[in-house]
């Protein structure tokens, strides 16, 4: 396979990655030092679970994406499965001793987090679905009805966890994949605007989110409690100033900012980076959206374009929820930041995300077909690229 075909998105990628195994070291040698007797734990954790990521992303990267279509199902129905065994005993594993947050499965010598296979498994079935019913998507039974009959029970077995984060991914990513398969905005609207009573239901009626969205409102009302994480984040990236403060030297890591090496490890690199530092992360999220949307674009058929559009979208949404969140722009979500935070599901998951782009990009950069000739006017829309166009054009 020649590699020139997928360069473009494997290096911001590997850029990424890189950086985060320097971040994941910095922010957690000390606590697992303390922990653990020696400063390399987290770190060897780290580094194992993107070896296995890797060995995924190039598998599929070899793989042809349009097989992927024979496993929609047992993977919505295996994640179904492992959602609910979260909440068995002696195989959900909690966030911390005597929380009632569950989101992980004790699989040895690590744990897993299911909603993050939920996700691929989810974009699977959206470009599969609006692949099969791209000429009634403007219906209101197949343009809704249907996607939210079958997102709608994992919704609340996440909720149950509770992973609010996870649910408000999964939604974005839903709403947007369906608007650009063509669903009426009207419909969408309407959805949104039913949807609003349920999510100020679920942040009120919950302490701990309601807590989160006051402190998010005004942090500095009580920095030393409800506010401590997101002021702490403020501070860091202070400190950091232009240029950092150096790898290794931030204070935020002396057990100052919590879940600093996974939810704000943004801030990490704000405080020992600076702020070319943080700006270089961004433009590399950038780098690799683009070249996602590249990769989409040059598709000749709607299931490798939705597919190609999901998993961009999904590691995208992530980034700007994550950067939102250290910068106070949004509530905290418990959302790591892809290829860079501490966190096996979320690195492997997110690489295999990669590795199928490639294979889309592989596979349509080996056909002689002439999309890339077709004038930008001539092309099919980004928003309800149906296969009879692409017939009509041959």
């Amino acid at each position: 396979m020649p590699m020139k075909n997928t360069h473009g998105i494997i290096i911001p990628v590997l850029l990424l990655i890189v950086i985060g195994i320097i971040m994941v070291y910095s922010s957690t040698a000390l606590m697992s030092l303390e922990r653990y007797g020696h400063g390399f734990h987290y770190l060897m954790r780290h580094l194992f679970a993107i070896i296995i990521g890797l060995g995924a992303m190039l598998l599929l990267m070899r793989m042809d994406y349009n097989k992927l279509r024979v496993f929609i199902i047992p993977l919505l129905v295996l994640s179904g499965v492992l959602l609910i065994l979260v909440f068995i005993p002696n195989i959900g594993v909690s966030a911390g001793s005597g929380s009632n947050v569950k989101r992980w499965l004790r699989l040895w010598p690590s744990t897993f987090q299911p909603s993050e296979l939920l996700k691929i498994a989810i974009v699977l079935f959206l470009a599969h679905y609006i692949d099969r019913n791209a000429w009634r998507m403007k219906d209101l039974r197949y343009g809704i009805i249907i996607p939210l009959c079958v997102l709608l029970p994992f919704q609340m077995l996440i909720l149950l966890q509770p992973d609010f984060g996870a649910v408000i991914t999964l939604g974005i990513l839903t709403v947007i994949l369906l608007f650009l398969g063509g669903v009426r905005w009207t419909y969408l609207a309407g959805l949104a605007l039913l949807s609003l009573p349920l999510i100020y239901k679920l942040i009120l009626s919950t302490p701990y989110r309601r807590d989160r969205l006051l402190s998010f409102l005004d942090p500095w009302q009580d920095p030393l409690d409800k506010g401590f994480q997101l002021v702490q984040s403020f501070l860091a990236f202070g400190r950091g100033g232009l240029t950092g403060v150096g790898i290794g030297d931030g204070r935020q890591k002396l057990f100052f900012l919590p879940e600093l090496h996974t939810d704000f490890i943004f801030s990490q690199i704000g405080e020992e980076l600076g702020l070319i530092g943080a700006s270089i992360v961004l433009g590399l999220f950038i780098w690799l959206f683009i070249k996602g949307v590249n990769i989409a674009m040059q598709t000749e058929d709607s299931f490798s374009y939705y597919l190609a559009m999901g998993l961009t979208i999904m590691i995208a949404s992530q980034a700007v929820m994550n950067f939102s969140v250290c910068l106070g722009l949004m509530p905290p979500k418990g959302l790591p930041l892809p290829f860079i935070s501490y966190g096996g599901s979320a690195i492997l998951i997110n690489m295999v995300a990669v590795g199928v782009l490639m294979s889309i990009q592989r596979i349509t950069s080996s056909k002689p077909i002439a999309m890339r000739n077709i004038p930008w006017g001539g092309r099919p829309p980004i928003r309800g690229r149906h296969y009879k166009w692409m017939v009509r054009q041959k």
